[in-house]
């Protein structure tokens, strides 16, 4: 199998050599962007794999490229690993919310940046292939779509392997934890707060414009987590 090919966005040239060195020993293909424009011509012509994507660019900044590729339907389900500085809990929720799979602040090591790579590839790849059906939503893994009442709607690869983990295991309650190992990875370097982020952002996809709404069937479950349930909580 050929090995994955990986989209480094980055400004700083020195940023891009080491991610590309560390990158290159694990086996991945590397391709390079010093800006916007330039990443999005590179994603619409090569199809990388994943994307690691700097939050500070020069003229169009990161943020806004990441939600260009997810209002594109040819480009919003490449996998986005955001690059940056910025610490703050709030810039690291607006990353999550802007569509990104996860995030990693700098500085970083290529072993923990590799591992977290690793983490949202195993996401999109070696899934059970059979289609998953519940109260009018199908998950089909083999073609990476989901439908609700026979209409497509467009998931991103963490949104997608969360709600098939929730459908393939209804009526259970998992905490964050047990999400966190289940759906990104144990060994994964991620806040628990990222998974409020990514079940907003499922139950906002699972709510259609013809006001069919299914995001009621992805359950909090108070002090202990979450559930996938086709009956309403009571």
């Amino acid at each position: 199998m050929a090995e994955p090919t990986i989209l480094i966005v980055d400004d700083e040239p020195a940023i891009r050599d080491m991610v590309k060195l560390g990158l290159d020993v694990a086996g991945f293909r590397v391709l390079e962007a010093g800006d916007a424009s330039t990443a999005h011509a590179m994603i619409v012509d090569h199809r990388p794999d994943l994307v690691l994507l700097d939050w500070m660019l020069p003229k169009t900044s990161g943020i806004e490229l990441l939600r260009r590729l997810r209002r594109d339907d040819n480009t919003r389900e490449i996998p986005v690993i955001m690059l940056t500085a910025r610490t703050d809990e709030e810039n690291k929720l607006t990353g999550l919310e802007g569509g990104a799979d996860d995030y990693i602040t700098k500085p970083f090591s290529p072993r923990e940046l590799v591992a977290r790579i690793k983490a949202v590839l195993r996401r999109i790849e070696g899934a059970n292939d059979e289609p998953v059906n519940a109260a009018g939503i199908r998950l089909e893994p083999s073609s990476h779509r989901v439908f609700l009442n026979e209409q497509p709607v467009h998931l991103g690869p963490t949104e997608f392997k969360l709600l098939q983990f929730f459908m393939t295991h209804p009526e259970r309650v998992f905490t964050r934890t047990q999400l966190l190992d289940q759906v990104w990875g144990a060994n994964v370097y991620i806040e628990e707060r990222t998974v409020d982020v990514h079940i907003r952002r499922l139950r906002k996809a699972l709510q259609l414009d013809t006001g069919a709404d299914y995001a009621w069937m992805v359950q909090t479950i108070r002090g202990s987590g979450y559930r996938f349930s086709e009956t309403a909580d009571q």
